[in-house]
């Protein structure tokens, strides 16, 4: 059983939050616990406006988010760890090897089709993410509650 996921980019202010935000919702009714971090945080930072911007489009409120770092204690806590990028998968290995196993691809489900940093490009890269991570983060609800 999946309790605790976490889900990992780089800066945890794009990517991870606005997939930390769909799957806790697409959870709602579980007590899975859903939390995000990135590998090169831009620790204490809120989500980059067009992430956000993009979230209230889609009909969800103002996420109160801060960036964290990803930590080996973080890596440990958590059950499942979903990330953006197969590079990323490396990256929490190199932080935490034992770890092995529980690191997958957030599109995973999509033929592990990675989802690309839309940081600094436009509106239109977050829109692309963010119906990416839809897509994938209802493919992880429908396998972990059924």
């Amino acid at each position: 059983m999946f309790n605790r996921i976490l889900i990992v980019c780089v800066g945890n202010i794009c990517r991870s939050p606005t997939a930390e935000k769909l799957l806790r919702t697409a959870l709602a009714s579980s007590a899975i616990e859903v939390s995000s971090a990135g590998l090169a945080a831009l620790s204490d930072h809120p989500l980059e406006p067009t992430a956000s911007q993009v979230l209230q489009e889609h009909g969800h409120g103002p996420c109160l988010h801060k960036a964290r770092q990803l930590t080996s204690d973080a890596v440990s806590d958590a059950d499942l760890i979903l990330v953006m990028e197969q590079r990323h998968i490396d990256g929490v290995l190199s932080l935490a090897p034992e770890a092995r196993g529980k690191v997958f691809l957030l599109g995973k489900w999509q033929q592990n089709r990675e989802i690309k940093d839309p940081y600094r490009q436009g509106k239109p890269a977050f829109v692309h993410a963010y119906a990416l991570i839809e897509q994938a983060a209802q493919a992880w609800a429908q396998r972990l509650v059924g």
